[in-house]
């Protein structure tokens, strides 16, 4: 060999090692949480985006902004990821969640330069969380969910620092509203499918957004099939079908033979009678409104219009199980099967209105429904889309509050409170483990240092201020007003925060940080470029981790 180096990577490949790659992973992170370091707070700015598409972003939202940006490191990488995690998980902190993981990176870069192993690092981080949680259960305040001003009080923080705050509780009202139906059906446990299943939120695009409402019903883009059917109905007989209303055709190659020249008007008078025996199986139950998920022949149109029934072709499954969710019809398979019970009687109103270009049709004033639509109204698709996104934290903040119904102090008071009890056991912490212990108590500072500067407030002089209203007793409320920049009590002003999502931004954040802490190795192939017309493209170093995020 003659000291020849022996090569067992691919020559292709990038690769870094040891600290730098840990210094590399902590300023990816930064990098990623300094993108959404302005969208924190009531005094957040909003990021407008480009997406692969074409199309336009406008929102401060962690998620959506982190979701349509394309990185190539590794680590920022896995940052992103925690921002749809957390949004899946609790609907809110998004931002929050982004900015703390990025500092707790930062806190740890002093420990790696001085040689500090990575795993003691991240057991004082581990020992810290730990402490930190039990921290939050003690502090957090039990609430009423009977009382609506009390709930009203979480959804209005929720929604402080959105752009829709601008129309004071319109969608905090919206979301506590489609909740409230929607626990009607009583699983407190599956709320947050059945919120995503049976809280539709449907976007008209026209009108003010004062005119957005939460339905007693349902309300679906379709119209009747025929003119001449009834567009309005008071209390109507309801069937839903998932089955096609036309003749079924042969499923392999069918032959018919002709003999004599009547027979092919028999063979059609056949088709006819089979398509008018299955209309006569839903008539007899004296239905209004028939609805199907597949279609409808004209053949089956003309004997419903004959019993003067209003069709809906063409609905979708999720629509069809909301209608039957408020009108008390069960969905059938077969016509001949239909019984008495399926015939849904709930419903009070059936109208079909136009709004805009597009007919919409209405099913409302149900007895007790236990699905609904949220209307939003609003002058453009990009003020929509933002209102959808607020609309959805809020509704994600609801259920949080139903599922666990307590409350944190909001405006950075948790974090300072947290903080100042961290620094006060972390002179009871042996050995090495004591340093990242503290770093992680000086870290949670970052969200109410942020929120300030976001208000262009003097961040040092605010910081020292709540350093030493949190040292005392009786400081838990202190936090930082994220309007004026000054300090408040926040049960005052009335800022709070749900206890579970506080708790998921806290362990996602942490643990996060102690997972890219424990990177050494950072190993990433090349592909080599294809040549271009006929002249040799140079190399150019692309990343191969992960799958694209879609925009």
């Amino acid at each position: 060999m003659q000291g020849a180096p022996v090569i067992v990577v691919n020559a292709n490949t990038k690769r870094e090692q040891g600290r730098k790659a840990q210094l590399g992973n902590i300023q990816a992170a930064k990098a990623v949480s300094d993108i959404v370091l302005t969208t924190l707070g009531p005094r957040s700015m909003l990021k407008m985006l480009l997406d692969p598409m074409g199309g336009i972003v406008m929102t401060n939202d962690g998620n959506a902004i982190l979701r349509e940006i394309d990185v190539q490191h590794p680590a920022a990488k896995s940052m992103i990821e925690l921002a749809r995690a957390q949004d899946e998980e609790v609907g809110d902190g998004t931002t929050s969640v982004i900015i703390l993981a990025g500092e707790m990176m930062v806190a740890a870069r002093p420990f790696i330069e001085k040689n500090i192993h990575p795993t003691e690092i991240v057991n004082g981080y581990f020992r810290a969380l730990e402490d930190s949680v039990k921290i939050l259960d003690e502090i957090s305040q039990q609430i009423d969910t009977e009382k609506k001003e009390e709930v009203m009080k979480a959804l209005q923080s929720c929604i402080g620092t959105k752009f829709a705050f601008r129309w004071g509780t319109l969608i905090s009202d919206l979301s506590l509203q489609a909740t409230r139906i929607v626990l009607r059906g009583g699983n407190v446990n599956k709320l947050n499918l059945e919120i995503k299943r049976y809280a539709k939120v449907e976007k008209i695009p026209g009108g003010t957004l004062e005119e957005s409402c939460v339905l007693e019903g349902v309300m679906i883009n379709k119209d009747v099939t025929h003119p001449r059917m009834r567009r309005e109905i008071k209390n109507p007989r309801i069937i839903l079908l998932d089955c096609t209303l036309e003749y079924k055709k042969g499923e392999s190659m069918t032959n018919m033979e002709m003999t004599k020249e009547s027979d092919m008007t028999d063979a059609l008078q056949q088709e006819i009678n089979e398509v008018a025996l299955m209309c006569n199986d839903i008539l007899k139950h004296k239905p209004d409104i028939v609805i199907t998920e597949k279609g409808v022949s004209d053949l089956a149109q003309h004997f419903l219009l004959k019993g003067n029934v209003s069709v809906i072709r063409r609905v979708r499954k999720t629509d069809n199980t909301r209608i039957a969710r408020v009108s008390g019809a069960t969905i059938v398979n077969r016509p001949e099967e239909l019984q008495e019970t399926d015939v849904g009687t709930l419903c009070g109103t059936f109208e079909v209105k136009k709004i805009g270009d597009d007919y919409f049709a209405f099913f409302v004033d149900c007895q007790n429904p236990t699905a609904c639509s949220i209307i939003l109204r609003g002058a453009s698709k990009d003020v929509l889309n933002e209102m959808e996104r607020n609309l959805h934290d809020c509704l994600a903040v609801a259920k949080n509050i139903y599922q666990d119904p307590k409350l944190l102090p909001g405006g950075g008071a948790v974090e300072m409170e947290v903080s100042a009890r961290l620094l006060e056991k972390a002179n009871k912490v042996e050995g090495l483990g004591q340093l990242p212990y503290k770093a992680v108590a000086y870290a949670l500072e970052i969200i109410p240092r942020t929120l300030s500067a976001n208000c262009g407030a003097d961040t040092v002089r605010i910081l020292t201020e709540l350093r030493a209203k949190h040292s005392e007793t009786g400081g838990l409320f202190f936090g930082v007003d994220g309007n004026t920049g000054k300090i408040a009590k926040m049960n005052e002003i009335n800022v709070w925060e749900p206890l579970s999502v506080k708790k998921q931004v806290f362990k996602t954040a942490i643990e996060s940080a102690c997972m890219l802490l424990r990177i050494d190795d950072v190993v990433s192939g090349i592909k080599k470029k294809q040549q271009q017309s006929g002249r040799q493209g140079e190399e150019e170093p692309q990343e191969t981790f992960g799958d694209q995020r879609d925009g």
